[in-house]
């Protein structure tokens, strides 16, 4: 019997769990979890190495649930039976979306804790108790340290792209989380390599640990096919991503930089292609929205950082493309790994220009893959061959709802108030000199909303009375009664049309198709008012730190 004909029911996988993976359609088990699961589900430690999409969730969550069903012990406030490791929010969430039916069928609840949204949430779901929890270092550590969670009840621990968390340089705080977990409890460690110090954690957290290694951690998957395409220079390479794009299925096309992939995304959009970003300065609800379009095919195209080269699976991705080469090996196959997943076959796409061929050269011997190099243009054969059918073109809407409500109050601010609009009109095209200088101390506020606040016979009620007095102070000074009248009017109705933009959160661009709600800096409510301002194109949110 090889692995291929080994079913879940074959291992022992209690019968509500293996009832689920019948009914998702996964009834035989891939080899890593064959390989796995006899021990593992004997409560042994397991180091299992992997490459991406190898089939590693499934391996680690029957255990873990069987393992805390078997034990029967009473949910505790904050203090979970379970805990799993992840890098990335992505990551986590997908963990989550698998581990969560296994374990429900077994009757245990589970919850997510990471950066990037608010604790609340997390911390009500750890004071109801819950049996498991899929964690980011980062804010796990927090809540820890906040007395939210204690870790002296967990009966497995799970460590999932642990090569991923030391390139990240999170090991110092993985160390910590571990030593505060029961030394007796069972750990499982998935990891595509065991370098950069997780050889370390290895020998010092797990106890005799059974090594599975399913593949080398450079072995290419089988059904994955790879091009490489070199054009002439920028303008061919921008034509040819825009033609790799245009087919029916769905592509990731992966960049260097967080500023390219949202730009590409909202050019590929305008062009009649939807697209979505998935990168660092995203909010997390904005990366949830994004990630479930693409996996509904709203959007056929997601462009993404290598925040995404791990972690996200969604079924079907038919081609890869590599519109900025990564710079290692193992970069590369991290993000090729998002095709071909679990069985299926893809294609992966690498674009160069002349200038950078000997280190894709370079690149491609490290991750042993063979390719020919191809001189193409948009309309080659060989492009077109792999684009293959290409999809109808599709505009999505630029002007939302939210963008549109933000125009309503101008208009009746502009009837109200003569002088403030034309202090609006000195801000947009320059000074004019003069006493008329006066009304421009309201337009200078007009990246915050905080000189109109200040200065409108208001009350300061935000935090912002001396950056708005020490913006117009000189000037409002200056320039006589009535003018100063005027000012103090036009800061007053400017202040309520940015209290009607502000709306409590000041509303973040993304490529999505223009302004949605979502946390980032008062100045996004100026960019609205202006238009295709500068900081209309600057994104909102944290930056990636799990």
């Amino acid at each position: 019997m090889t692995n291929q004909d080994i079913r879940f029911t074959d291992l022992g996988v209690p019968a509500p769990m293996a009832q689920v993976l019948a009914q998702q359609g996964k009834e035989t088990a891939f080899p890593i979890q064959a390989d796995t699961l006899p021990d593992s589900l004997q409560g042994k430690d397991v180091l299992g190495r992997g490459r991406t999409g190898s089939g590693k969730t499934i391996a680690f969550a029957i255990p873990l649930a069987a393992r805390l069903a078997a034990s029967r012990r009473p949910r505790r406030a904050g203090r979970p039976r379970a805990l799993v490791l992840a890098p990335t929010r992505e990551l986590a969430t997908q963990i989550d979306a698998t581990l969560a039916p296994l374990a429900k069928s077994m009757g245990l609840n589970t919850t997510t804790i990471f950066g990037g949204v608010g604790q609340g949430r997390q911390v009500d779901a750890l004071r109801a108790g819950v049996d498991v929890v899929v964690a980011c270092p980062g804010r796990l550590a927090d809540l820890m340290q906040q007395g939210h969670v204690h870790l002296g009840d967990i009966e497995v621990t799970v460590l999932d792209e642990a090569d991923h968390m030391a390139d990240m340089g999170f090991l110092p705080g993985v160390t910590k989380i571990m030593q505060a977990t029961p030394e007796q409890g069972q750990r499982l460690l998935f990891s595509a390599t065991l370098d950069n110090g997780v050889d370390k954690l290895v020998k010092k957290f797990l106890h005799s640990p059974v090594m599975h290694s399913v593949d080398d951690e450079t072995s290419p998957v089988e059904a994955m096919t790879h091009h490489l395409f070199e054009v002439a220079d920028a303008d061919a390479k921008k034509d040819l991503v825009r033609v790799l794009a245009s087919g029916t299925g769905r592509r990731i096309m992966f960049m260097r930089t967080k500023h390219h992939a949202k730009r590409l995304a909202k050019q590929l959009s305008s062009q009649g292609i939807p697209a979505v970003d998935l990168q660092g300065n995203l909010s997390q609800g904005a990366r949830e929205r994004n990630l479930a379009k693409f996996s509904s095919g709203e959007a056929l195209v997601l462009v993404a950082t290598d925040v995404a080269a791990r972690g996200v699976h969604v079924d079907h991705v038919e081609l890869v493309v590599h519109v900025d080469p990564p710079t290692e090996h193992k970069a590369y196959l991290h993000r090729s790994g998002r095709t071909a997943r679990a069985g299926s076959s893809g294609d992966v796409v690498t674009v160069t220009m002349p200038a950078e061929r000997r280190d894709v050269a370079q690149m491609m011997r490290a991750a042993a893959i063979k390719v020919t190099p191809q001189q193409v243009t948009a309309t080659s054969p060989a492009v077109t061959t792999l684009v293959g059918e290409v999809a109808p073109i599709r505009h999505v809407e630029e002007a939302p709802v939210q963008q549109q409500r933000q125009r309503q109050p101008r208009a009746a601010e502009s009837s109200r108030s003569e002088t403030a609009g034309s202090g609006r009109r000195r801000g947009r095209g320059g000074r004019s000199g003069g006493a008329a200088q006066a009304p421009e101390t309201a337009s200078a506020g007009r990246g915050s909303g905080r000189n109109g606040g200040g200065r409108g016979g208001r009350p300061v009620t935000e935090g912002a009375g001396a950056a708005g007095s020490r913006g117009g102070s000189a000037r409002g000074a200056s320039a006589g009664g009535a003018a100063a009248g005027g000012q103090r009017r036009s800061g007053g109705s400017r202040r309520a049309s940015s209290d009607v933009v502000r709306g409590g959160s000041a509303p973040v661009w993304s490529s999505e198709g223009g302004y949605a709600a979502g946390r980032g800096a008062g100045s996004e409510s100026g960019g609205g008012r202006r238009g295709g301002s500068r900081r209309a194109s600057r994104p909102a949110g944290a930056a990636d730190r799990h």
